[in-house]
């Protein structure tokens, strides 16, 4: 399945872009409105945070992939660019999951397909640096449980504070994109995440 995003002309990509900025203004004008209303500020503070976080990724992950700083594995599997010897790996953002997911799929069938994109893009990547033994990989995620990361060949590691503020920070985010993965409300388990770490030798000793 391709991403649908990067697949529309550039005239369409702004389009999508100036209603997604209109419509995060409306939603911002909206809490101002009702916080002096009832002079209970910290609605717009709070829909301020949380609309900047449900936006960011559709404003970013194109720019990002343009600059080359982030790189698709899958539609909905991607890293940054190699830093000090280590690739920082992602599953898809809210952005990727509205262009990528078929929304006839039903809530399996969407797991399913979000499984199956991140282990194809995990061996894209290894096959891509597959005589790069040397480079680290890590990833942060509240999807994989520690068994799936270790039969994988990470190693589980301490998730330190910042990402877990990140986490946090993005709970709206990752509430809505959790929400569409399984097709129904569904609350993400932030407490479930766990950080892992490998390089490629470990990666394709484990490769099926």
């Amino acid at each position: 399945m391709k991403h649908t995003f990067y697949q529309k002309t550039k005239k369409e990509q702004n389009r999508i872009f100036a209603i997604i900025a209109i419509g995060a203004i409306i939603v911002f004008l909206l809490a101002v409105f009702i916080s002096f209303k009832f002079n209970f500020h910290l609605i717009a503070i709070l829909t301020f945070a949380s609309t900047l976080s449900i936006i960011a990724p559709f404003f970013d992950m194109p720019s990002l992939k343009k600059s080359g700083k982030m790189i698709y594995y899958s539609p909905l599997f991607v890293t940054e660019k190699p830093k000090n010897g280590t690739i920082k790996i992602h599953g898809g953002t809210l952005f990727d999951y509205s262009f990528v997911i078929d929304k006839k799929m039903n809530g399996k069938q969407r797991t399913d397909f979000i499984i199956q994109q991140y282990m194809q893009g995990l061996l894209c990547l290894i096959e891509m640096h597959e005589n790069t033994s040397d480079l680290k990989i890590c990833g942060t995620s509240y999807i994989i449980n520690q068994r799936t990361a270790e039969k994988l060949g990470f190693k589980v590691i301490k998730t330190d504070f910042l990402k877990r503020f990140i986490l946090i920070y993005n709970y709206f985010n990752i509430l809505i994109s959790n929400s569409i993965a399984k097709n129904k409300l569904s609350f993400p388990k932030l407490n479930n995440t766990i950080t892992f770490e490998t390089d490629f030798k470990q990666l394709m000793e484990h490769k099926v």
